[in-house]
């Protein structure tokens, strides 16, 4: 019950880590505000939490700012102050073109969430916690942003921004106690990720799904929300500025192609 009497506010809270996230936190005693875009999907998911009074819910779209700004100010209204902020709403916008095709329209599209979402909500957030001198931040960037080959360039790109933005809003933040830290996860089964694990079925592949990780299976949300819920946490009191990888070991080898079999 590490979040007993906090507050925390989860982006994409309507599926796959986003929803993991919501739940852990409010295991362990969150009142928790559930935001994403896709309303229905929202409303089914706090539907899901037995009380209603820690659970508020909101349709979001990231992207934009007054949307961002007035969401956290009716979370403020309705439980008064926010401890922890979790950004997980993305998009992979479904481009792997190489970068002599680049399509600006969809790295406008996808920068637009995964690295400005992140933005508009760590600042309004951000804001309120500096006015109490504490808080945590746990930014969802990916392996994709680490290394190449998992993830589209515009998708890899945005995953690297917030990956430097966590370290350095972690140095603007920490005079005010508030630390920022963000997880990296390789392959894990979620909507996003379904087309690539639908596909493995249809070819008899699934035996396929995670081998080039040290583990040699793909993660599940609820392993990423547990290291989440970890860094927001006072158990990472002394942790800020980092990305965490959660991949199996993807990031620990070289994992060149052809190196494992």
């Amino acid at each position: 019950m590490r979040f007993t009497n906090k507050v925390a506010i989860v982006t994409g809270a309507a599926s796959g880590i986003g929803r993991a996230t919501a739940q852990r936190l409010y295991d362990e005693g969150a009142s928790v505000a559930l935001v994403d875009r896709q309303a229905g999907a929202l409303a089914d998911v706090a539907a899901g939490f037995d009380d209603a009074a820690r659970v508020w819910h909101g349709v979001v779209d990231v992207a934009r700012e007054d949307d961002v700004a007035s969401c956290v100010a009716e979370v403020r209204a309705r439980f008064g102050e926010i401890d922890v902020l979790c950004n997980v709403a993305g998009i992979a916008g479904g481009d792997y073109s190489i970068v002599a095709e680049t399509d600006t329209a969809v790295w406008q599209q996808i920068l637009s969430v995964n690295l400005m979402g992140v933005v508009h909500f760590s600042k309004w957030a951000a804001q309120a916690m500096i006015t109490r001198g504490q808080g945590a931040i746990v930014n969802v960037a990916s392996v994709a942003g680490v290394r190449s080959g998992a993830g589209g360039n515009a998708y890899s790109a945005s995953k690297a921004a917030v990956i430097n933005l966590t370290m350095t809003s972690a140095c603007d933040l920490a005079p005010s106690q508030i630390r920022v830290n963000a997880v990296c996860p390789g392959l894990i089964e979620t909507g996003m990720t379904a087309p690539v694990f639908e596909r493995a079925r249809e070819l008899n592949k699934t035996d396929r799904l995670g081998y080039r990780c040290e583990l040699r299976r793909p993660g599940r949300p609820q392993e990423v929300a547990a290291v989440i819920a970890f860094l927001a946490s006072d158990d990472a009191s002394y942790v800020t500025g980092q990305a965490l990888p959660v991949d199996g070991g993807n990031t620990a080898s070289l994992n060149l192609p052809g190196m494992k079999v």
